[in-house]
Protein backbone atom coordinates (compact mmCIF):
# COMPACT_ATOMS: atom_id res chain seq x y z
CA UNK A 1 0.00 0.00 0.00
CA UNK A 2 2.76 2.38 0.88
CA UNK A 3 4.58 1.62 -2.36
CA UNK A 4 1.42 2.38 -4.32
CA UNK A 5 1.04 5.76 -2.64
CA UNK A 6 4.71 6.56 -3.05
CA UNK A 7 4.62 6.46 -6.88
CA UNK A 8 2.20 9.41 -7.24
CA UNK A 9 4.19 11.37 -4.67
CA UNK A 10 7.42 10.77 -6.60
CA UNK A 11 5.76 11.87 -9.81
CA UNK A 12 4.46 14.97 -8.06
CA UNK A 13 7.91 15.76 -6.62
CA UNK A 14 9.53 15.32 -10.02
CA UNK A 15 6.97 17.61 -11.64
CA UNK A 16 7.56 20.21 -8.93
CA UNK A 17 11.33 20.04 -9.41
CA UNK A 18 10.87 20.34 -13.20
CA UNK A 19 8.76 23.48 -12.75
CA UNK A 20 11.41 24.93 -10.43
CA UNK A 21 14.10 24.27 -13.04
CA UNK A 22 11.99 25.97 -15.70
CA UNK A 23 11.45 28.96 -13.44
CA UNK A 24 15.17 29.14 -12.66
CA UNK A 25 15.99 28.90 -16.37
CA UNK A 26 13.45 31.61 -17.19
CA UNK A 27 14.73 33.81 -14.38
CA UNK A 28 18.31 33.25 -15.53
CA UNK A 29 17.33 34.13 -19.10
CA UNK A 30 15.60 37.34 -17.97
CA UNK A 31 18.60 38.31 -15.83
CA UNK A 32 21.03 37.68 -18.71
CA UNK A 33 18.79 39.65 -21.08
CA UNK A 34 18.58 42.54 -18.63
CA UNK A 35 22.33 42.56 -18.07
CA UNK A 36 22.93 42.42 -21.82
CA UNK A 37 20.62 45.40 -22.38
CA UNK A 38 22.39 47.35 -19.65
CA UNK A 39 25.76 46.47 -21.18
CA UNK A 40 24.64 47.48 -24.66
CA UNK A 41 23.03 50.69 -23.40
CA UNK A 42 26.13 51.54 -21.39
CA UNK A 43 28.37 50.79 -24.33
CA UNK A 44 26.26 52.92 -26.66
CA UNK A 45 26.26 55.71 -24.10
CA UNK A 46 30.04 55.46 -23.80
CA UNK A 47 30.40 55.55 -27.57
CA UNK A 48 28.04 58.53 -27.77
CA UNK A 49 30.14 60.46 -25.28
CA UNK A 50 33.31 59.51 -27.14
CA UNK A 51 31.82 60.71 -30.43
CA UNK A 52 30.57 63.91 -28.84
CA UNK A 53 34.00 64.63 -27.38
CA UNK A 54 35.60 64.42 -30.82
CA UNK A 55 32.78 66.16 -32.70
CA UNK A 56 31.71 68.99 -30.39
CA UNK A 57 32.81 72.47 -31.43
CA UNK A 58 31.29 75.71 -30.17
CA UNK A 59 30.44 78.62 -32.44
CA UNK A 60 32.82 81.56 -32.05
CA UNK A 61 31.14 84.74 -30.86
CA UNK A 62 27.97 82.97 -29.70
CA UNK A 63 27.18 82.09 -26.11
CA UNK A 64 24.04 80.01 -25.76
CA UNK A 65 21.65 81.18 -28.48
CA UNK A 66 21.25 82.80 -31.87
CA UNK A 67 21.03 86.59 -31.98
CA UNK A 68 17.54 86.10 -33.45
CA UNK A 69 16.37 84.26 -30.33
CA UNK A 70 15.07 86.02 -27.24
CA UNK A 71 15.61 82.92 -25.10
CA UNK A 72 17.73 79.77 -25.53
CA UNK A 73 15.95 76.77 -27.08
CA UNK A 74 16.49 73.10 -26.40
CA UNK A 75 16.00 70.24 -28.81
CA UNK A 76 14.28 68.18 -26.11
CA UNK A 77 11.35 70.59 -25.85
CA UNK A 78 11.44 73.34 -28.49
CA UNK A 79 11.22 73.63 -32.28
CA UNK A 80 14.81 74.11 -33.50
CA UNK A 81 16.79 74.57 -36.69
CA UNK A 82 19.96 72.82 -37.83
CA UNK A 83 22.37 73.89 -40.57
CA UNK A 84 23.91 70.97 -42.48
CA UNK A 85 27.11 71.67 -44.40
CA UNK A 86 28.98 69.35 -46.74
CA UNK A 87 32.55 70.63 -46.90
CA UNK A 88 35.00 70.20 -49.77
CA UNK A 89 38.31 68.61 -48.75
CA UNK A 90 40.86 71.22 -47.74
CA UNK A 91 43.56 71.80 -50.31
CA UNK A 92 46.08 73.14 -47.77
CA UNK A 93 46.29 74.36 -44.19
CA UNK A 94 45.60 77.97 -45.23
CA UNK A 95 42.46 77.09 -47.18
CA UNK A 96 39.13 77.02 -45.31
CA UNK A 97 37.53 74.92 -48.03
CA UNK A 98 34.08 75.42 -49.53
CA UNK A 99 30.57 74.53 -48.42
CA UNK A 100 29.56 72.49 -51.45
CA UNK A 101 26.26 71.36 -49.88
CA UNK A 102 24.07 73.65 -47.79
CA UNK A 103 20.84 72.46 -46.17
CA UNK A 104 18.63 73.86 -43.41
CA UNK A 105 16.49 71.47 -41.37
CA UNK A 106 13.81 72.50 -38.90
CA UNK A 107 12.36 70.12 -36.28
CA UNK A 108 9.06 70.46 -34.45
CA UNK A 109 8.67 68.09 -31.46
CA UNK A 110 4.89 68.47 -31.17
CA UNK A 111 4.36 67.65 -34.85
CA UNK A 112 7.16 65.02 -34.83
CA UNK A 113 8.23 66.40 -38.19
CA UNK A 114 11.19 67.84 -40.06
CA UNK A 115 11.36 70.27 -42.98
CA UNK A 116 14.48 70.11 -45.15
CA UNK A 117 15.53 72.96 -47.44
CA UNK A 118 18.42 72.79 -49.90
CA UNK A 119 20.06 76.10 -50.80
CA UNK A 120 21.78 76.03 -54.21
CA UNK A 121 25.47 76.82 -53.77
CA UNK A 122 25.35 79.52 -56.50
CA UNK A 123 22.51 81.43 -54.79
CA UNK A 124 23.16 85.18 -54.85
CA UNK A 125 22.93 86.53 -51.30
CA UNK A 126 24.31 89.33 -49.20
CA UNK A 127 27.25 88.07 -47.16
CA UNK A 128 27.26 90.34 -44.07
CA UNK A 129 30.40 92.46 -43.78
CA UNK A 130 31.48 91.45 -47.30
CA UNK A 131 29.27 91.93 -50.38
CA UNK A 132 26.71 90.15 -52.53
CA UNK A 133 28.15 86.84 -53.71
CA UNK A 134 27.47 83.13 -54.06
CA UNK A 135 26.34 81.67 -50.75
CA UNK A 136 28.94 78.88 -50.81
CA UNK A 137 31.70 81.52 -50.76
CA UNK A 138 30.61 82.54 -47.26
CA UNK A 139 32.38 79.50 -45.78
CA UNK A 140 35.75 80.37 -47.29
CA UNK A 141 35.31 83.96 -46.09
CA UNK A 142 34.46 83.24 -42.47
CA UNK A 143 33.85 79.55 -41.84
CA UNK A 144 30.65 78.12 -40.40
CA UNK A 145 30.01 81.28 -38.38
CA UNK A 146 29.81 83.39 -41.54
CA UNK A 147 27.56 80.83 -43.25
CA UNK A 148 25.19 80.92 -40.28
CA UNK A 149 25.18 84.72 -40.22
CA UNK A 150 24.47 84.79 -43.96
CA UNK A 151 21.63 82.25 -43.80
CA UNK A 152 20.02 83.90 -40.79
CA UNK A 153 19.83 87.13 -42.77
CA UNK A 154 18.75 85.38 -45.98
CA UNK A 155 15.95 83.26 -44.44
CA UNK A 156 15.19 85.51 -41.47
CA UNK A 157 15.19 82.56 -39.06
CA UNK A 158 17.59 81.64 -36.23
CA UNK A 159 20.07 78.81 -36.78
CA UNK A 160 20.27 76.97 -33.47
CA UNK A 161 22.62 74.11 -34.33
CA UNK A 162 25.03 73.22 -37.09
CA UNK A 163 26.72 70.06 -38.33
CA UNK A 164 29.52 69.90 -40.89
CA UNK A 165 30.75 66.76 -42.62
CA UNK A 166 33.67 66.49 -44.99
CA UNK A 167 33.19 64.45 -48.13
CA UNK A 168 35.65 61.75 -47.12
CA UNK A 169 33.62 61.22 -43.99
CA UNK A 170 30.45 61.30 -46.08
CA UNK A 171 31.50 58.20 -48.03
CA UNK A 172 32.79 56.36 -44.96
CA UNK A 173 29.62 56.96 -42.93
CA UNK A 174 27.44 55.64 -45.75
CA UNK A 175 29.61 52.54 -46.04
CA UNK A 176 29.38 52.08 -42.26
CA UNK A 177 25.56 51.95 -42.37
CA UNK A 178 25.62 49.50 -45.28
CA UNK A 179 24.93 51.90 -48.15
CA UNK A 180 21.79 53.87 -49.04
CA UNK A 181 18.93 53.19 -51.43
CA UNK A 182 17.79 55.97 -53.78
CA UNK A 183 15.35 56.46 -56.63
CA UNK A 184 17.54 57.37 -59.63
CA UNK A 185 15.57 59.84 -61.82
CA UNK A 186 17.29 58.96 -65.13
CA UNK A 187 20.22 57.00 -66.57
CA UNK A 188 23.63 58.69 -66.30
CA UNK A 189 27.26 58.02 -65.52
CA UNK A 190 29.98 60.14 -64.00
CA UNK A 191 33.50 59.94 -62.58
CA UNK A 192 35.08 60.57 -59.19
CA UNK A 193 38.35 62.37 -58.50
CA UNK A 194 40.32 59.24 -59.36
CA UNK A 195 38.65 59.08 -62.78
CA UNK A 196 36.74 55.93 -61.84
CA UNK A 197 33.44 55.81 -63.72
CA UNK A 198 30.14 54.96 -62.03
CA UNK A 199 26.85 54.08 -63.71
CA UNK A 200 23.36 54.89 -62.47
CA UNK A 201 20.13 53.55 -63.93
CA UNK A 202 16.61 54.93 -63.61
CA UNK A 203 14.75 53.31 -60.74
CA UNK A 204 15.68 52.00 -57.30
CA UNK A 205 19.41 51.49 -56.76
CA UNK A 206 21.54 50.80 -53.67
CA UNK A 207 24.69 52.91 -53.49
CA UNK A 208 28.00 52.55 -51.67
CA UNK A 209 29.64 55.60 -50.11
CA UNK A 210 31.73 56.47 -53.18
CA UNK A 211 28.79 55.87 -55.52
CA UNK A 212 26.58 58.09 -53.32
CA UNK A 213 29.15 60.89 -53.46
CA UNK A 214 29.30 60.79 -57.28
CA UNK A 215 25.50 60.51 -57.43
CA UNK A 216 24.99 63.50 -55.13
CA UNK A 217 27.52 65.82 -56.79
CA UNK A 218 26.72 65.38 -60.49
CA UNK A 219 24.84 68.30 -62.02
CA UNK A 220 26.09 68.99 -65.57
CA UNK A 221 24.07 66.07 -67.01
CA UNK A 222 20.97 66.89 -64.99
CA UNK A 223 18.30 68.76 -67.02
CA UNK A 224 17.31 70.51 -63.76
CA UNK A 225 20.87 71.59 -63.01
CA UNK A 226 21.45 72.50 -59.37
CA UNK A 227 17.82 71.74 -58.51
CA UNK A 228 18.20 68.13 -59.63
CA UNK A 229 21.49 67.95 -57.76
CA UNK A 230 19.86 69.26 -54.58
CA UNK A 231 17.08 66.70 -54.92
CA UNK A 232 19.61 63.87 -55.15
CA UNK A 233 21.47 65.22 -52.13
CA UNK A 234 18.24 65.23 -50.13
CA UNK A 235 17.69 61.62 -51.19
CA UNK A 236 21.06 60.70 -49.72
CA UNK A 237 20.39 62.57 -46.46
CA UNK A 238 16.98 60.93 -45.98
CA UNK A 239 18.49 57.55 -46.91
CA UNK A 240 21.16 57.91 -44.20
CA UNK A 241 18.51 58.97 -41.66
CA UNK A 242 16.49 55.88 -42.55
CA UNK A 243 19.51 53.64 -42.01
CA UNK A 244 20.46 55.29 -38.71
CA UNK A 245 16.88 54.73 -37.51
CA UNK A 246 17.17 50.98 -38.14
CA UNK A 247 17.82 48.55 -35.23
CA UNK A 248 20.45 46.84 -37.42
CA UNK A 249 22.58 49.96 -37.01
CA UNK A 250 23.35 48.89 -33.43
CA UNK A 251 25.50 46.08 -34.79
CA UNK A 252 27.71 48.63 -36.55
CA UNK A 253 27.91 51.21 -33.79
CA UNK A 254 31.72 50.92 -33.52
CA UNK A 255 32.33 51.86 -37.15
CA UNK A 256 29.63 54.52 -37.24
CA UNK A 257 30.79 56.16 -34.01
CA UNK A 258 34.38 56.24 -35.24
CA UNK A 259 33.44 57.84 -38.57
CA UNK A 260 31.12 60.39 -36.97
CA UNK A 261 33.74 61.32 -34.38
CA UNK A 262 36.44 61.79 -37.02
CA UNK A 263 34.45 63.52 -39.74
CA UNK A 264 31.53 65.43 -38.24
CA UNK A 265 31.67 68.68 -36.28
CA UNK A 266 28.66 70.07 -34.39
CA UNK A 267 27.64 72.34 -31.53
CA UNK A 268 25.07 69.82 -30.27
CA UNK A 269 26.08 68.47 -26.87
CA UNK A 270 25.76 64.78 -26.05
CA UNK A 271 22.84 65.28 -23.66
CA UNK A 272 21.01 67.21 -26.36
CA UNK A 273 21.64 64.47 -28.92
CA UNK A 274 20.30 61.84 -26.51
CA UNK A 275 17.30 64.06 -25.73
CA UNK A 276 16.59 64.38 -29.46
CA UNK A 277 16.42 60.61 -29.89
CA UNK A 278 14.14 60.35 -26.87
CA UNK A 279 11.88 63.14 -28.14
CA UNK A 280 11.67 61.65 -31.65
CA UNK A 281 11.55 57.88 -30.98
CA UNK A 282 9.78 57.01 -34.25
CA UNK A 283 11.53 59.54 -36.48
CA UNK A 284 12.38 58.31 -39.98
CA UNK A 285 12.43 59.53 -43.57
CA UNK A 286 8.62 59.63 -43.78
CA UNK A 287 8.70 62.44 -41.19
CA UNK A 288 10.63 64.71 -43.58
CA UNK A 289 9.02 67.29 -45.85
CA UNK A 290 11.33 68.63 -48.54
CA UNK A 291 11.23 72.30 -49.53
CA UNK A 292 12.76 73.93 -52.60
CA UNK A 293 13.78 77.45 -53.55
CA UNK A 294 12.63 78.65 -56.96
CA UNK A 295 14.22 81.33 -59.08
CA UNK A 296 16.07 82.22 -62.26
CA UNK A 297 19.48 82.16 -63.92
CA UNK A 298 21.38 85.38 -63.39
CA UNK A 299 24.68 86.43 -65.01
CA UNK A 300 26.68 89.31 -63.54
CA UNK A 301 29.96 90.18 -65.29
CA UNK A 302 29.73 86.82 -67.09
CA UNK A 303 29.57 84.96 -63.75
CA UNK A 304 26.58 82.67 -63.12
CA UNK A 305 24.41 83.18 -60.04
CA UNK A 306 21.08 81.70 -59.01
CA UNK A 307 18.56 84.42 -58.25
CA UNK A 308 15.81 83.45 -55.81
CA UNK A 309 12.27 84.50 -56.67
CA UNK A 310 11.25 87.00 -53.92
CA UNK A 311 7.70 85.67 -53.61
CA UNK A 312 8.95 82.08 -53.33
CA UNK A 313 11.53 83.13 -50.74
CA UNK A 314 8.79 84.77 -48.69
CA UNK A 315 6.69 81.58 -48.88
CA UNK A 316 9.59 79.35 -47.83
CA UNK A 317 10.58 81.70 -45.01
CA UNK A 318 6.99 81.83 -43.76
CA UNK A 319 6.75 78.03 -43.78
CA UNK A 320 10.01 77.63 -41.84
CA UNK A 321 8.97 80.28 -39.32
CA UNK A 322 5.64 78.57 -38.82
CA UNK A 323 7.36 75.21 -38.28
CA UNK A 324 9.65 76.86 -35.72
CA UNK A 325 6.56 78.50 -34.18
CA UNK A 326 8.00 81.95 -34.75
CA UNK A 327 5.23 83.38 -36.94
CA UNK A 328 2.74 83.51 -34.06
CA UNK A 329 5.03 85.84 -32.16
CA UNK A 330 5.51 88.06 -35.18
CA UNK A 331 1.76 88.17 -35.88
CA UNK A 332 0.90 89.03 -32.28
CA UNK A 333 3.46 91.84 -32.25
CA UNK A 334 2.03 93.18 -35.51
CA UNK A 335 -1.53 93.06 -34.17
CA UNK A 336 -0.43 94.87 -31.00
CA UNK A 337 1.23 97.61 -33.03
CA UNK A 338 -1.86 98.00 -35.22
CA UNK A 339 -4.11 98.32 -32.18
CA UNK A 340 -1.98 101.14 -30.82
CA UNK A 341 -2.72 103.38 -33.81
Amino acid sequence: MNSQNQAPMNRSAKAYKKKRRKRRNLLLFLILTFVSLISISGYLLFQTYAVAKNSYEELEGREEKSALREEPVYISSDPVSVLLLGIEDYSDENDNGRSDTIMVATFNPDQQSMKLLSIPRDTLVNIPGYKEDKINHSYSIGGKEKVIETIEEFLDIPIDYYATVNFKGFTNIIDSVGGVTVDVPFDFNDINRNWDRFYFYEGTQKLSGEEALVYARMRKQDPRGDFGRNERQRQIVTGVIEKLSSPKTLLKIDDIASEIGNNIETNMRVNEALAFRKKYPDFNSSSIEQLELKGYDNYINNVYYFGVDPDNLEEVTSELKSHLELSTTVESETNTENNEY
